[in-house]
């Protein structure tokens, strides 16, 4: 059977009755321009806008705002992504293009709006995963959902600043203005499209949370957006610069660059620079060269949370989640890992921990709290409270302590979908928060209880989008996050919240410093 989506495509293709189709299509005004998009399941949909213009000529330095063109622009495939490593499908250095499903761009309301940052670290990704697609949340909450793509790894991370001089000051943050650069224009042009420039919620995840947390303290974005939820993402350190500049020598070291001329990578064809990117990172073990932003003193004046809550966000609500078995998603396809053994565990998991803590004496600790666990759950709930939950944990006890609005959940229901060896894994959010169960690379699967933690999640993303609480009928009360009660919204069936969920094994790994990966 034919899609709506299908016939829709088809007929923007085809001479004939093209008339027809641009006199259905919704039209919406942008201080650059006209553009055209389609209908989908009663939802307007615009595709490919540009926010900014092509970054070619302004490599490894601020984009500039897209070019103002005449008559009414197609917004209907999604733009290119950044170049990368991996393939998310067409990619271009030409990649500042966002995406808006709204219910309707003529009826004069000011719906909240949601902005959506992929993950991917910094390095990988597109806002144009059909994961991310807001036709559903934008239906059922009534909200107009934004997604972007801008520039990634190398591109939008080489920390030029200490070699190549003043014209790349801001270098190794140029990825990050990309996103302030979107909000801009969220905030110049949403009107247009039935939103309200002055309720915009940022969230995203994993990466994309990372993201967010770093434009809560970069003052460029100050004023830009009024909630954030982070999802499995987090940045309490930026790199710091010695690091980035250690990392950009090794990587001009990979393209015979002298340093000297380092402002020369800027001209440099674009398939040597990604080639170089699987340079060994110096200052992260077993790893490529890691890009992300940077204490530069220029776009970036402060770690994102250290040592405190950034002030500047200190009024802007925030949720920050994580799942309870982050790390099985990065270990799916490793068949070694789920054949441990209580004999090979434990110099499995001092790889992995990413502390310098005693591998040995944290299994025994979760040997005792979890008797009945095998060493496949061990690993993954060790790697997972010693790795990213841990700086979820810092970001809301530095919001507690500042008096800044802050709730906190943990996702603890488990896809059963291929075996359940996803179990409640990084990115399972994902699709759960945009209602997106349905969908062939969802890892929830489209059951009755995927659904129904979905309706938990969505609209508790949209009751918080809304008035920056997330409270709704279909959950538990759930109050703020503070450090006498870590009162955290379990979701799972049925939901629950709880005080200071695995509090045994938070307090485990307090004992030792958490290093952001990229901080010396």
């Amino acid at each position: 059977m034919i899609g709506r989506r299908t016939l829709l495509s088809v007929a923007a293709a085809l001479p004939v009755g093209a008339a027809a189709f641009a006199a259905t299509s919704p039209v919406a005004q942008t201080r650059t321009g006209k553009v055209r998009g389609v209908t989908d399941q009663g939802i307007q949909v615009f595709k490919g806008i540009p926010y900014g213009d092509d970054t070619r000529a302004r490599r490894f330095r601020p984009a500039l705002p897209a070019k103002k063109w005449d008559g009414i622009r197609d917004a209907l495939s999604y733009g290119p992504a950044s170049p990368q490593s991996r393939d998310p499908g067409p990619t271009s250095e030409d990649c500042l293009y966002l995406n808006v499903w709204t219910p309707s761009v003529a009826d004069k309301k000011r719906r909240p709006v949601m902005v959506y940052f992929h993950g991917g670290e910094f390095s990988n990704g597109s806002g144009s995963d059909p994961i991310y697609d807001g036709v559903n949340l934008c239906r059922h909450g009534d909200v107009v959902v934004v997604t972007v793509n801008h520039r990634l790894a190398v591109l939008g991370h080489l920390f030029l600043t200490k070699l190549a001089g003043p014209d790349f000051a801001v270098s190794g943050n140029v990825g990050i203005l990309d996103l302030v650069l979107a909000l801009q224009w969220v905030r110049d042009n949403i009107a247009n499209f039935g939103g309200d420039p002055g309720c915009v919620t940022v969230f995203g995840q994993s990466g994309g949370g990372a993201k967010i947390a770093t434009l809560m303290a970069m003052p460029a974005a100050k004023g830009l957006f009024h909630r954030a939820i982070t999802m499995s993402g987090q940045q309490v350190t930026a790199s710091s610069p010695n690091a980035a500049t250690v990392r950009t020598l090794a990587f001009l070291d990979k393209l015979k660059v002298p340093k000297e001329r380092a402002a020369d990578v800027a001209s440099l064809p674009l398939d040597q620079l990604i080639a170089a990117m699987a340079t060994p990172d110096p200052t992260v073990p077993r790893s490529h060269l890691y890009w992300g932003p940077v204490l530069d003193e220029a776009a970036l004046l402060r770690h994102p949370f250290y040592p405190d809550a950034p002030e500047q966000s200190h009024n802007i609500p925030m949720m920050i989640g994580n799942t309870l078995d982050e790390t099985r998603f990065f270990f799916r396809n490793d068949a070694s890992v789920f054949a441990l053994t209580w004999d090979t565990l434990p110099a499995r998991l001092a790889i992995e921990l990413r502390v310098d803590i005693d591998a040995d004496m944290v299994l025994a600790e979760y040997r005792k709290l979890y008797p009945a666990a095998n060493p496949v759950e061990i690993y993954f709930a060790a790697t997972t409270a010693g790795r990213s939950w841990r700086g979820a944990l810092i970001e809301a006890e530095m919001r507690a302590i500042s008096g800044a609005p802050v709730f906190m959940y943990q996702l603890n229901w488990r896809s059963p979908i291929d075996g359940g060896i996803y179990g409640a894994s990084h990115t399972l959010d994902i699709p759960l928060a945009f209602r997106n169960t349905a969908q062939s690379n969802s890892l929830s699967g489209n059951s009755t209880d995927a659904r129904a933690v979905s309706e938990q999640i969505s609209n508790a993303f949209l009751s918080f989008a809304r008035t920056g609480n997330p409270n709704h009928t279909g959950i538990p009360a759930w109050t703020p996050y503070e450090l006498n009660t870590r009162q955290t919204m379990l979701f799972n069936i049925p939901p629950e919240l709880a005080s200071d969920p695995r509090g045994d094994e938070r307090r485990l790994f307090a004992k030792v410093p958490f290093i952001q990966k990229g901080t010396f």
